[in-house]
């Protein structure tokens, strides 16, 4: 039976969506297209009805979680309240969210993963920390105390999304066998990132 077109869109929303969540939790090279069709409820024969290749799969999966991720950033920096960076670094630098990659930030899942993989990820990747120190810098020029070249504003923007990103990182690699001094990590950068 032929499906509608809206069907296969459907099917390859949900194969898009389960790839992201499974690659932020076990890395892409720890997903393998059997187990990725299995928990998306399908074949593995049907894979290729909607992707060409894994690497196509692992490409587009990061653009919407870094497309997502993005969003989010925008999103609390444009809230009224004066408060979104300091809100959206206590969320991001929560335990819950190192304890949660699947449901996380692509960036600070799979920047490592991305580093060893081709252009086309790596490609997401950088669009989504263009997009990510763009909106950082936006953030800082509406600041009065901030500097006012552009340039010190971009450095700025990259230095606290790389601080952001990479405390994360670190809490998430030392958390099983030092909880105190992942615990240390997050809030030392959630304080430093005011």
């Amino acid at each position: 039976m032929r499906l509608t077109q809206e069907e296969s869109e459907r099917n390859r929303k949900k194969i898009l969506e389960v790839a992201g969540r499974l690659f932020r939790q076990r890395g892409f090279d720890g997903v393998g297209v059997d187990d990725l069709m299995k928990a998306a409820g399908f074949t593995h024969g049907g894979f290729y009805n909607h992707f060409a290749s894994k690497a196509e799969l692992e490409a587009e999966a990061s653009a919407k979680g870094v497309a997502e991720a993005t969003a989010m950033l925008v999103e609390s920096l444009s809230d009224p309240r004066k408060d979104g960076w300091e809100r959206f670094v206590r969320g991001y630098l929560s335990a819950e969210h190192r304890r949660e990659p699947g449901t996380g930030c692509t960036l600070g899942a799979l920047a490592a993963d991305a580093a060893r993989k081709g252009p086309a990820v790596q490609a997401r990747f950088a669009e989504a920390v263009e997009g990510m120190a763009g909106a950082l810098a936006d953030h800082l020029a509406r600041k009065p105390s901030r500097g006012k070249r552009v340039r010190a504003r971009r450095e700025r923007a990259l230095q606290m999304l790389s601080e952001l990103v990479g405390a994360l990182m670190l809490a998430r690699a030392v958390a099983g066998a030092d909880p105190v001094l992942s615990d240390e990590i997050l809030a030392a950068n959630r304080r430093g990132l005011r």
